[in-house]
C-alpha cells in the first residue's frame, strides 16, 4: 500500500536551516509529483513546493529563493531543503503524491497521497 512517511522536522532559529525528507514506498515514485504542504494553527493549507515527474519544480512566493525541493529516486524519497528560517515558516509540514499534476498544485486539490506531517518550528 502508498505509504509517505516524513522526517526532519524540528526546532530551529531564525535565520536557520532544516531538511525535511519524505520516503515513499508502494507505488512507482519516479513516475510521481511529489509536493510539500504546511499548515499552521488557525491558517488554510498552503502549498510550499512541488516537483514533477521531469523533475521540473515550483514554489510558493513565500518561500522563493529560500526553499529547494528535490528528489532521490534511488532512494524513493524527496526532500525540502528550507534555509533563512522566519518565524512563519513554522507549521505542520506535510508531503503529498499524485499520479497527475494538479492542476492548481498549490490548494491541495488533485494530490492523492499524504503522510502524517512533521512539525517545524522557527524562533
Amino acid at each position: 500500500h502508498v505509504q509517505l512517511v516524513e522526517s526532519g522536522g524540528g526546532s530551529a532559529q531564525a535565520g536557520g536551516s532544516l531538511r525535511l525528507s519524505c520516503t515513499a514506498s508502494g507505488f512507482n515514485f519516479a513516475a510521481t509529483n511529489m509536493g510539500w504542504f504546511r499548515q499552521a494553527p488557525g491558517k488554510e493549507r498552503e502549498g510550499v513546493a512541488v516537483i514533477d515527474d521531469d523533475g521540473l519544480a515550483k514554489f510558493a512566493d513565500s518561500v522563493k529563493g529560500r526553499f529547494t525541493i528535490s528528489q532521490d529516486n534511488a532512494k524513493n524519497t524527496v526532500y525540502l531543503q528550507m534555509n533563512s528560517l522566519k518565524p512563519d515558516d513554522s507549521a505542520m509540514y506535510y508531503c503529498a503524491a499524485a499520479r497527475r499534476f494538479p492542476v492548481n498544485w498549490s490548494d491541495g486539490s488533485g494530490w492523492d497521497d499524504w503522510g502524517q506531517g512533521t512539525q517545524v518550528t522557527v524562533s
